[in-house]
């Protein structure tokens, strides 16, 4: 333990009179500012580049939690089932099965150019919400023209399915079972692991030139281009189509998961693609109708920090949602610039492009899925095993404690404002405008945070509370989040906190708080249910602190998180298990 400062009491006493760090707002911005799909978000600005290679490798690793993808999953053998070849004069296209996860399986098909020489550019093609999926025929979106007029130009695409739409049917295409989000296996998480999966699938051809993989989809496929490109910095260039938006952030649970966007929104998750070359394509007839003025000067002050302005363009076209034929035909002059370095792009249009027959284009058409396929629940429980050894594997305390706050959306506030009228006090964490009210007692010797479930005023009345004032030390009981928030606007969790998370915090900015002002480790007590939230607090916070915290019957349980501190994501991080011994570990 830390030597003791003179006099505790003078020390809080002169903290109490200094100016405040930030002004405490007269409201706690997780009420008054709840976030939503359909929030108009505004891109944060970056002073330098070291500030945004910061922040974005700090997105990476939420973008990874939050698909349950940290740390990555095992590549497992793809085991590609490539069969069914079509000849075109140009171009031949096959049907794929992808073994992506042990037992469960992408389809897609595989366009390849013919006559040409050495290794050739890729091309990742996830598709959106059209009914026929990769395989739609219409004039808002035409898969098998994207597809076939690229591979005529001279690329290797391969188009692949979403979850629950034509062969990829062991999951449905979304579901949002609370069991589920507690190991982060969602339909984002999948999605973007099997668009990973795709990308290791390109790379094993021959023909293909790892240098130059592209991505490019509309509309959910838009969303999935931007993750994947977040995420895997082997695409090096990018076409999200009519989907990076500051007023719409994606409308499906396969675009949505439990803590992806705390903090962050679509403009600044495409930003990530800088400084590698990315075109925005926006309609005016939907929610990219801003890009020209807003999102794309935003995203272009990004790539500004590189050097690199002119590295992301925009191209908007007066249509509703879609990835028709001006759109594509945007994406073939973009990629043929950049990927192919032709600098008279006029002439890549599609030139009646060639569309085969569902059952010709089908992998499992007439065909069954491979013996070892699993159902859903055994699907799951593969994922909760395969994420239980991983976390087990992990032996540096400090990746398992940042794996666990990122769980938490908790942080460790630098600095923390207070206002203290008599017993009374408000704390603030100056980079999040919340409110954290409690009761303050001054005195010598190690300080104590005391979290009661009922709130500061219930735990004045416990008697370890009262012993520790007669003991005169230093004591705070706080008011852990305990507020009502009204959740419209859809998928609530991808932008904001659980309730139980936003306690943690709490409890953290409190005991930042004690620790500005004193060099003694404090002694956290939570009483009764905050008993769980203190173990959590406790576990990801980086000081040394005593913790006095029984949690009774709570085991730790997929049941007991669910009833009693759901947090989504809390067992993919490890759970109670790691909880422990993170605190065990700093004793």
């Amino acid at each position: 333990m830390s030597a003791m400062i003179p006099s505790l009491t003078l020390a809080f006493a002169i903290c109490a009179l200094l100016p405040a760090l930030a002004q405490v707002p007269a409201v706690d911005s997780r009420v008054s500012d709840v976030r939503h799909t359909n929030y108009h978000f505004q891109m944060t600005e970056y002073p330098t580049l070291a500030a945004w290679e910061a922040r974005k490798a700090q997105l990476t690793r939420q973008v990874l939690s939050a698909a349950g993808l940290l740390p990555m999953p095992e590549r497992t053998p793809l085991h590609p089932r490539i069969f069914g070849r079509i000849e075109q004069p140009e171009y031949s296209v096959e049907k794929v099965l992808l073994e992506t996860w042990p037992g469960f399986y992408l389809g897609g098909n595989l366009y390849r150019p013919k006559g040409r020489a050495g290794k050739l550019p890729a091309i990742v093609n996830p598709h959106g919400h059209w009914s026929y999926g990769r395989l739609e025929q219409s004039p808002n979106y035409s898969g098998q023209a994207l597809a076939g007029t690229l591979a005529r130009q001279g690329y290797v695409v391969f188009a692949y399915d979403m979850l629950g739409y034509n062969d990829t049917g062991q999951t449905p295409h979304t579901w949002s079972g609370a069991r589920e989000q507690l190991w982060s296996f969602t339909p984002l998480g999948l999605q973007l692991w099997n668009s990973i999966r795709v990308v290791d699938f390109l790379l094993s051809l021959t023909e293909v030139d790892p240098e130059h993989i592209g991505a490019t989809g509309a509309s959910g496929g838009g969303t999935q281009t931007f993750l994947l490109t977040a995420v895997d910095s082997r695409v090096k260039y990018a076409a999200p189509v009519n989907m990076v938006s500051a007023i719409m952030q994606g409308g499906c649970g396969c675009e949505n998961t439990p803590g992806l966007r705390i903090g962050t929104n679509n403009m600044e998750l495409a930003a990530m693609m800088a400084p590698r070359p990315m075109l925005l394509v926006a309609a005016t007839g939907d929610w990219t109708k801003n890009v020209p003025r807003e999102e794309f000067p935003s995203i272009r002050k990004i790539y500004a920090l590189y050097g690199k302005p002119d590295n992301v363009e925009a191209q908007q076209f007066n249509y509703g949602h879609n990835y028709n034929q001006d759109s594509r035909e945007a994406v073939y002059r973009f990629f043929a610039k950049q990927m192919l370095g032709v600098s008279d792009t006029s002439k890549f249009a599609e030139k009646n492009p060639h569309v085969e027959g569902l059952k010709d284009m089908l992998a499992l058409h007439g065909r069954a899925l491979p013996e070892n396929a699993l159902t859903f629940e055994k699907l799951f429980a593969s994922w909760r095993e395969a994420s239980a050894r991983q976390v087990a594997a992990i032996s540096d305390p400090q990746t398992l404690r940042d794996n666990l706050r990122l769980a938490l959306a908790a942080e460790w506030p630098t600095k923390v404002a207070s206002e203290i009228k008599g017993e009374a006090i408000v704390l603030s964490r100056a980079s999040a405008s919340d409110r954290v009210t409690g009761l303050w007692f001054a005195g010598k010797g190690a300080p104590a945070l005391v979290v009661d479930p009922a709130g500061a005023a219930a735990a004045r009345k416990n008697a370890r509370v009262e012993e520790l004032l007669r003991a005169k030390r230093p004591v705070l009981l706080i008011d852990a989040f305990h507020a009502v928030r009204t959740q419209t606007g859809g998928h609530f969790t991808t932008f904001n906190p659980t309730d139980d998370a936003c306690r943690v915090q709490d409890i953290l900015t409190a005991l930042a708080w004690l620790r500005s002002s004193s060099s003694a480790a404090p002694e956290l007590i939570g009483l009764d249910k905050a008993a769980i939230w203190a173990t959590f607090a406790a576990a990801v916070a980086p000081v040394e602190l005593k913790l006095g915290a029984g949690l009774g019957p709570f085991k730790g349980t997929d049941e007991e998180f669910v009833s009693s501190f759901f947090v989504p994501g809390i067992q993919r991080a490890g759970g109670l298990d790691v909880a422990r011994k993170l605190i065990a570990n700093r004793k």
